[in-house]
């Protein structure tokens, strides 16, 4: 499920060149969603809590997609801890 908002983000990125706005949201939302899927593969690593983990990251994931939809529909620049600084750097290569 993860990776079809990760699959989102990449189509932005590649169809959209001019606009800021996007290319900055479409960078925070593929560097989020590889986060978390790396983490999804990562808790399969842990015996006990594995499945917990999942869950939770599964749980974040889609409580920060709706985060960063509905701000974004509002026209909003939503700059997410970590992860906005990373994507304006990456923006000043692009």
């Amino acid at each position: 499920m993860l990776s079809v908002y990760l699959c989102r983000g990449i189509v932005f990125l590649a169809v959209e060149k001019r606009s800021r706005f996007v290319l900055f949201h479409a960078l925070q939302s593929v560097t989020v969603f590889g986060i978390i899927i790396v983490g999804h593969i990562l808790s399969n690593f842990l015996p006990l809590f594995g499945p917990l983990v999942a869950s939770l990251l599964s749980l974040l994931g889609v409580v920060v997609w709706l985060i960063m939809v509905v701000t974004s529909l509002q026209g909003k620049w939503l700059k997410l801890p970590w992860v906005g600084d990373f994507a304006e750097k990456q923006m000043r290569h692009l």
